[in-house]
Parts: structure tokens; C-alpha cells; sequence
């Protein structure tokens, strides 16, 4: 999809249709819209999650036991069908799917949130979430700016997730180390952030200045969606690198 964008963008510009000023200037637009969806999302996140921290009971009946894995197993599907969703489907549904997302894994992060809260009344939590927020917004720019085309990339991203997502089921149901999953998390941290800047270069090439307002905003919706789970991902293992180096 990125790549016919490019394409024509270059024709344009070949024979002189295309402004570089206007085209820098929706570029920024474009961009902003997904970045504004995408705290937008954690926002959502964050509010389901203190509603459920400090509403106990509820938190046990959803969020613990067994439905804890129907809501990780509700995450997953999102993360791999909500895309077909989101270009296929109405802009509603693009919608639907993104914030069902958000709202699910406010829901499935609860109980870590609870604990934590209870530990040092949220220390912990407001360390990391600005560690998160500094580490994407770094590898983010990166992603924006540089001149290397980080496409290639994909395929290592997309197959280390499967093996980190392995060891950490393994871990949770087999080993149960503190040291393993301190090392999984470290990794995990590692590989989202690459996959942030991928996927910042991404939605950026997705940007074509012909596209209509619908497909304009179901590119901003895909693009908020890619960052906001790539974001929460990395907010959770630096949380857990944190609460294991302080004993939680």
C-alpha cells in the first residue's frame, strides 16, 4: 500500500502537480491526526483501567481467573483481523475496532495496575509511563526522520514478537522465573521500540495528498492503532522491569 503511494507522489512531482509546501503541511496534518487517536486510545486505556483498580470486585469478576484469558485472546484477534476491519469495512467499524482494543486491554492490565497502585500508591506506574512516552517519542521521531528504509525489518519484527509472545507463556505457565521474565521484558522493550520506528515510517509513506476524507481517516485510525499497541506493550514490560528491580 505505502509503496504505489510513493510512486505516485513521485509522478506528481515529476510533472509538477504536487506543491512541496502543501504536501509538507497535510503530511503534518495527517500525522498529528494519528498521534492525537493514539493518546486518545491510551487515555481510554487509562480510564478503564483506574475504574477497575479501585473497583475491586468488578476487577475479580473480569479481568481475573479465566476471563482473563478470553480478554488476551479478544487482544490478539483485534491485533491481527481489526487492520482488515479498519480498510475494509465503514469508518464506524474502523472506529469500533479501535476503541474496543483500547478498552480491552484496559480491562486485561487492571490487575497489574491495582498491584501496583497498591505498592507505592502509582510511583511506579508515573516512572514508567514517562519512560514509555520518552522511549517512543524518541524512536518514533527516529522512525519520521531517517532517510534508511526500515521495510526490510518486517519480517524479523513480526517473528520476534511470536517468539517473545512463546517464552512469555512459557514462563506463565511453565517456569515461573522472576530472572526469565525480566530478561523477556527487557527484549520485549527492545523489539517494540524498533517496531515503533517501523511503523512510524510506515504510516508516514501511507500518506498519499490525493486521498479522500475516508480513506484519510481510516490511514489515521490504522496508524493509531499500530502505535497505541505498540505503546502499551512497551508501558507494561517497562512496568514489570521496574517492579522486579524494586522487589514488586
Amino acid at each position: 500500500m505505502a509503496e504505489p503511494n510513493r510512486q505516485s507522489y513521485g509522478l506528481d512531482r515529476a510533472i509538477g502537480r504536487t506543491d512541496t509546501g502543501v504536501m509538507d503541511e497535510g503530511l503534518r496534518a495527517y500525522m498529528l491526526k494519528v498521534y492525537n487517536l493514539m493518546a486518545l486510545g491510551v487515555a481510554v486505556t487509562a480510564i478503564v483501567t483506574l475504574f477497575m483498580a479501585v473497583n475491586p470486585a468488578l476487577m475479580q469478576t473480569i479481568a481475573m481467573g479465566p476471563m482473563k484469558w478470553v480478554l488476551f485472546a479478544g487482544i490478539l484477534g483485534l491485533g491481527f483481523f481489526a487492520p482488515r476491519a479498519i480498510f475494509s469495512g465503514s469508518t464506524l467499524m474502523a472506529h469500533a475496532a479501535y476503541w474496543t482494543y483500547a478498552v480491552l486491554w484496559g480491562l486485561l492490565i487492571s490487575p497489574m495496575i491495582y498491584a501496583f497502585m497498591a505498592f507505592d500508591g502509582g510511583r511506579t506506574i508515573a516512572q514508567a509511563f514517562f519512560i514509555t512516552s520518552a522511549t517512543f517519542g524518541a524512536v518514533s521521531l527516529f522512525g519520521y526522520t531517517t532517510k534508511r528504509d526500515l521495510s526490510g525489518f518486517g519480517t524479523f519484527f513480526l517473528m520476534a514478537t511470536i517468539g517473545l509472545l512463546i517464552a512469555i507463556l512459557v514462563n506463565i505457565f511453565f517456569l515461573q522465573s522472576t530472572l526469565f521474565s525480566l530478561v523477556t521484558s527487557g527484549l520485549v522493550v527492545l523489539v517494540f521500540a524498533g517496531i515503533t520506528a517501523f511503523e512510524t515510517q510506515m504510516i508516514k509513506e501511507m500518506y498519499h495528498s490525493g486521498d479522500n476524507s475516508d480513506g484519510a481517516n481510516r490511514k489515521a485510525i490504522f496508524g493509531a492503532f499500530s502505535l497505541y499497541g505498540s505503546f502499551v506493550v512497551m508501558f507494561i514490560h517497562i512496568l514489570n522491569i521496574l517492579g522486579i528491580m524494586r522487589g514488586e
